[in-house]
């Protein structure tokens, strides 16, 4: 199951994106971010550098 991020506590800092080795994550229109679950690897990266918690499994 892929990631996702909870679009009430993003604060769109953009660690994630930069830790994703498949580029599956974006900034939506919202300035908040968004996981592409197709292309996600369920590796758990963005979780582990979210400073709010916001990526969950």
């Amino acid at each position: 199951m892929a990631y996702t991020i909870s679009k009430d506590d993003c604060i769109g800092c953009g660690t994630c994106e930069a830790e994703c080795p498949v580029g599956a994550i974006t900034v939506g229109d919202d300035g908040k971010y968004v996981i592409d679950a197709d292309t996600c690897l369920d590796c758990g990266a963005c979780a582990g550098v979210c400073p709010v918690d916001a990526a969950k499994a």
